[in-house]
């Protein structure tokens, strides 16, 4: 149930251990009561019973007493005793009755034909009877309400032991709010009621704390993130400030090839810059979600396509590529720059002469680039490590032969972006290098 703008209403917070108490009580006392009414009709009835059954057992004694005798004294006095009175009533009007006996406060009076055509009237005093029955009640009160206190007095201790696990948990709550991690409730038995509350509670702080482990985590990436981006970004600024600076002190007769030189510099620095500032545009754009041009491209014919750039851009390495036509559906730029690399760092780390082979090809639903080298391969402890960024593996940070860290984190995010993935692989036995995997899902061409 929620509000009419849809958030929850507010939880009603009265106290669970009194509204327990109080619900169980009322049923304990309603049960006592009914117990009491009970106990009261039925001895009510059976006592009325009881003492008509007495009074027509004198009855049937006096009936069979008159067959025999006329005395109407006789019989009047045999009918009378033990609280019952007995009357004979002739046919004239006349009455005898037994003697001792007076009018009776609560009478049961029963009437029965004799011979003669005379009548007994036999009256039995209930008093006595109500008065037993007074007493019953007073008895059952004071038992009932001595019942009802002991019973509060158990409730209150057993309500308060079982209610203990929300007292630990309150407790655990708290605990956890004033910095105290790694606590939980574990329950024994997680098919009950307390259990399974136990178990969402667990279950909510695991949620909790792994979240707020997340979040430790990627703050500290991110300010790893940032220092590491500010040491790359540092190198060439100080370059292009150092050149300016040369420049702009160098003197009028300073020569041609010198003032040149250091153009050359300044330019070079700041397209490394502009690189550095670019790939970090690219990281970001990843994080936000690329927005990617769909379209059928030919796996196959883009390995060749940027294997022939890299032979225009290195002719000491020989690129190899082969394999099977495979079309996908995906982003041909953002995947040329995924090959473009794989490629680039095979070259980097390949010596002259050395063989750059591209294998591509298909297994089930998916399509793969495989890209493999002969240089001094990636270690396996290194080889997830290589696809966080500014990472390299280079034990010079402003190595010049080497990139930002950033190429292999953006060419991993442009696989995934297709719902692929870009991972390095244990290369076949024998075979020196690194080898890089990519993998797309074939999907039927859009377009």
């Amino acid at each position: 149930m929620s509000t009419p703008d849809g958030v929850p209403p507010p939880l009603r917070t009265g106290s669970l251990r009194l509204r327990v108490s109080w619900a169980s009580f009322g049923v304990f006392a309603l049960a006592v009561i009914a117990f009491i009414v009970l106990v009261d009709w039925r001895f009510g009835v059976q006592s009325a019973r009881e003492l008509k059954d007495r009074v027509q057992a004198r009855g049937d004694l006096v009936v069979s007493a008159a067959r025999d005798s006329r005395d109407n004294h006789y019989l009047a006095n045999k009918a009378t005793g033990n609280g019952i009175r007995g009357t004979i009533v002739l046919p004239n009007g006349q009455e005898f009755t037994g003697p001792g006996q007076g009018e009776p406060v609560d009478p049961l009076r029963v009437e029965r034909q004799l011979s003669g055509k005379r009548n007994l009237i036999l009256v039995a005093d209930r008093t006595e009877t109500s008065a037993a029955q007074r007493r019953l009640r007073q008895l059952l009160a004071l038992l009932g309400v001595g019942t009802l206190g002991a019973a509060a007095l158990v409730q209150a201790l057993v309500i308060r032991l079982s209610l203990r696990p929300l007292d630990r948990m309150t407790s655990l709550a708290r605990s956890i709010a004033g910095g105290h991690r790694g606590g939980r409730l574990a329950p024994t038995k997680k098919n009950t009621d307390m259990g399974r509350t136990a178990a969402a509670f667990d279950e909510m702080l695991d949620a909790l704390e792994g979240a707020e482990r997340q979040a430790r985590e990627s703050e500290e990436r991110v300010r790893r993130f940032l220092a590491d981006a500010a040491h790359e970004l540092r190198t060439p600024l100080a370059g292009v400030q150092a050149a300016a600076e040369a420049v702009v002190q160098s003197s009028p007769e300073s020569s041609f090839e010198d003032r040149e030189r250091l153009n050359v510099l300044m330019a070079r620095e700041a397209r490394r810059a502009g690189r550095l500032v670019e790939d970090l545009l690219s990281i970001a754009r990843i994080d936000e979600g690329l927005e990617l041009r769909w379209e059928p491209v030919d796996l196959l014919a883009l390995a060749r396509s940027e294997a022939e750039r890299i032979r225009l851009l290195a002719n000491h390495v020989q690129v190899v590529v082969a394999g099977t036509a495979v079309t996908v559906s995906g982003d041909a730029d953002r995947l040329a720059q995924v090959l473009a690399n794989l490629l680039g760092n095979a070259r980097r780390y390949s010596e002259r002469g050395g063989v750059v082979s591209v294998h591509v090809g298909q297994y089930g639903p998916w399509a793969f680039v495989e890209v493999a080298d002969a240089g001094p391969g990636v270690p396996m402890a290194d080889r997830q490590r290589i696809f966080d960024r500014l990472v390299r593996l280079d034990a010079a940070r402003d190595q010049g032969s080497g990139g930002a860290g950033l190429g292999l984190a953006i060419a991993q995010g442009i696989a995934r972006a297709h719902g692929g993935n870009l991972e390095c692989v244990e290369p076949p036995p024998g075979q020196p290098g690194a080898l890089f995997r990519l993998t797309l899902p074939i999907r039927p061409p859009t377009g």
